[in-house]
């Protein structure tokens, strides 16, 4: 990254800067003094051992007024350090995929002493923020000078710093040039292509990597559904016959391409290295709060919160909130329909032009109803779930997925099956599928892309007028391009996408043989939803830190789900039509015994394909074995001589020398005693005290 610090304090010797924290204009100088501290300290002193240098030095304090805001980065050394902590998987000379340790450094690809590009900037982002966030209160009581702030052994000082509103907000850099890059080969040029899937992967990590993957997977793969549901919408609407064929190719595409996801993200994650990416036992996250205890799987000292009292809170709070939530979405959905009765009488009492529009208009309202009480619905799941202390973020993401799924699939959806199979009003259900399917879309594109970038183009005239009207001689490079982007709003993650695409899937698969056009309304939305989504994603939003993921987690199992469904409402739907009811015009039974019937067979056959395609290649699961063969017969060579000479040696000292010799990697696998964890820690500390004196 290309960056000019003339403006820095020049002290010490100059860092590259990856995070920015900003912190309170009127946060007392004993509490900087104390944060700045604790960033820099070596981390057997409970510090982060990170470079920590305000935006503006002393001089230029006095003319510039953002003086609250300080770059974060750290040494190569400390950063490759840091990747082997985090469990960074990076290629081998041998083309394998191994977990990167610093004393076998020289056996990846691409890695020189004298490089500084074997990490990308992402990943450096992603080990600071695991640093920052780590951060932990020792003998502390109080953050100093804000004797309300309390703290305990063990609370994130990050998150006390954060819900304290002494530290503002926490952010990494863009990189200019190469954001310049990827643009270029993104979204600026409006042509039908690929997306450059591993670029995205290398500026913004896996996560957001995964999600742009997964959008351009599923474009491509509605594309059969458009082009076969058109002719159907323009030729044979009433031709309930036909829509079996239509109805039984959706539920077989819902699985295949689910099924085919799996495998190509398998190989786009193995090539990444996440897909054998070791998840150390997981830290509890930032947000958790409880009394200092001892975990008893890693016997490490953390916060201990009973979880008789997260079920209490989950089933006496949380729980009633939700159901009281889908009774308040219920009791709007019958307002809707009072109001299409209204519309209805109208229109059939006066004929005329205006009235025929006015029956479109009840669902455009509901539909944007349904938006501002979906946005309003997640401001307060994440709240409660908040409110529940979970310890894991990967629970805390779980339970609010789980929230926010059942009230939009509610919300969005129990109009359709009322009208589909209270009402039994299949041209309502066509009119009310289609107004939903296109006014959510318009709205998203206004309000997730548009409207931002609006209001971040305006801002970013003011900044630089303002910039422009300093002193002459400052260097204002990077001082313009801190204040442009600290502006900037905060990306939020990949939910709210997702969430679009669920739903888009619900309306394209839950009423394919009622509407089939609706997978070409999808399509056409997402391909200008790729380049919009980009565009905020590069000139709207701050830089998100990365998140290594090897596929997209819960999602994967939630659009399974809607898949199974759809196979129920299809069967339901064919049979409710008029020409399958003639066949059985006096026996309702039968008629209902093989509905069923015919539903269970294609539930079967959707399971049966789902289990004959693999979820990962042939070749990838060839190479995880060979890894995971190769792990263990390294172990049982260096098992027995190892700690034979441990158990054996003398002192302490003698143990730390031989371990002083292996890589970090031996010294972790030997850690099967208090000693071969304590060497292990002595060469990592010894190693970074070196590194930063030679710098100081």
């Amino acid at each position: 990254m290309k960056v000019t610090l003339s403006a820095l304090d020049t002290s010490e010797s100059s860092f590259t800067p990856l995070v920015v924290i900003e912190l309170a204009q009127d946060v007392k100088e004993e509490t900087k003094e104390w944060l700045k501290n604790r960033i820099i300290a070596k981390k057997k002193d409970g510090g982060a051992q990170l470079l920590f240098r305000p935006l503006l030095n002393k001089y230029e304090k006095e003319t510039l007024e953002h003086h609250n805001l300080y770059l974060v980065g750290a040494s190569q050394i400390r950063l490759l350090l840091g990747a082997e902590a985090v469990g960074l998987v990076k290629e081998c000379n041998d083309n394998t995929m191994r977990a990167f340790t610093y004393g076998t450094r020289q056996n990846f690809k691409g890695f020189d002493d004298n490089n500084d590009d074997f990490l990308t900037m992402a990943e450096c982002q992603f080990i600071i923020k695991h640093e920052l966030e780590n951060l932990r209160a020792r003998d502390e009581k109080m953050i100093p000078g804000y004797p309300q702030a309390k703290l305990y052994p063990g609370k994130s000082l990050l998150r006390r710093l954060l819900t304290s509103g002494i530290v503002i907000q926490v952010f990494p850099l863009h990189d200019p040039e190469a954001l310049k890059k990827l643009e270029d080969t993104w979204y600026t040029r409006f042509t039908l292509k690929y997306q450059p899937i591993d670029s995205i992967r290398g500026y913004f990590g896996e996560t957001i990597a995964l999600y742009f993957g997964f959008l351009e997977y599923f474009t491509f793969a509605l594309i059969p559904m458009a082009v076969i549901g058109l002719p159907y919408y323009l030729f044979v609407w009433e031709d309930y016959d036909k829509y079996v064929i239509f109805a039984s190719f959706n539920l077989i595409w819902s699985t295949v391409i689910l099924e085919v996801w799996k495998r190509g993200c398998a190989n786009m994650t193995y090539r990444w290295g996440t897909l054998v990416m070791k998840r150390q036992f997981e830290e509890p996250r930032p947000g958790f709060h409880g009394v200092l205890g001892i975990n008893s799987v890693t016997g490490r000292e953390e916060p201990v919160y009973s979880s008789y009292k997260r079920q209490l809170r989950i089933y006496l709070v949380s729980l009633p909130f939700v159901c009281l939530c889908l009774y308040f979405s219920l009791y709007v959905m019958m307002i809707y329909f009072d109001l299409e009765v209204w519309a209805m009488s109208l229109h059939q009492d006066s004929g005329s032009e205006w009235t025929s529009v006015l029956l479109y208009v009840p669902s455009i309202i509901y539909a944007i109803v349904i938006e501002i009480m979906n946005r309003l619905y997640r401001y307060a799941a994440e709240f409660l779930t908040s409110w529940e202390n979970h310890r894991l973020e990967s629970a805390y993401q779980n339970h609010l997925i789980l929230k926010v799924l059942v009230f939009n699939f509610l919300n969005c959806f129990a109009s359709l099956f009322y009208i589909a199979f209270v009402l039994k009003d299949m041209k309502l259900l066509r009119q009310s599928l289609a107004t939903l399917l296109i006014t959510s879309q318009i709205l998203n594109q206004i309000v997730e892309s548009l409207l931002p970038y609006w209001l971040q183009r305006k801002h970013g005239v003011q900044v630089k007028r303002r910039v422009q009207a300093l002193k002459s001689d400052i260097d204002v490079t990077l001082y313009e391009q801190v204040i442009l982007e600290k502006e900037m709003g905060t990306y939020l993650g990949t939910f709210d996408d997702y969430l679009e695409l669920f739903l888009q899937f619900g309306y394209v698969s839950l009423f394919s043989c009622v509407y089939p056009l609706a997978a070409a309304f999808a399509v056409l939305n997402n391909f200008t939803e790729v380049n919009s989504d980009a565009l905020k994603m590069c000139r709207v939003f701050k830089r998100p830190f990365s998140e290594p993921s090897a596929n997209i987690g819960v999602w994967q199992l939630a659009f399974e789900t809607m898949s199974v469904i759809s196979v129920v409402t299809n069967c339901a739907l064919i049979g409710m039509s008029p020409q399958v009811n003639a066949v059985f015009p006096e026996s309702k039974t039968d008629l209902i015994l093989i509905v069923v019937a015919v539903e269970h067979a294609l539930l079967a056959l959707k399971f049966i394909l789902a289990f004959a395609i693999p979820d990962k290649p042939r070749h990838i699961q060839m190479k995880l074995a060979r890894l995971e063969f190769e792990s263990l017969e390294a172990l049982k060579q260096q098992k027995d001589p190892e700690i034979n000479l441990l158990t054996n040696a003398s002192s302490d000292s003698e143990a730390e020398a031989h371990v002083e010799k292996c890589s970090v990697e031996s010294a972790i696998s030997l850690a099967m005693g208090g000693v071969a964890m304590k060497a292990a820690e002595s060469m990592e500390g010894n190693v970074l005290q070196t590194e930063l004196f030679s710098i100081k």
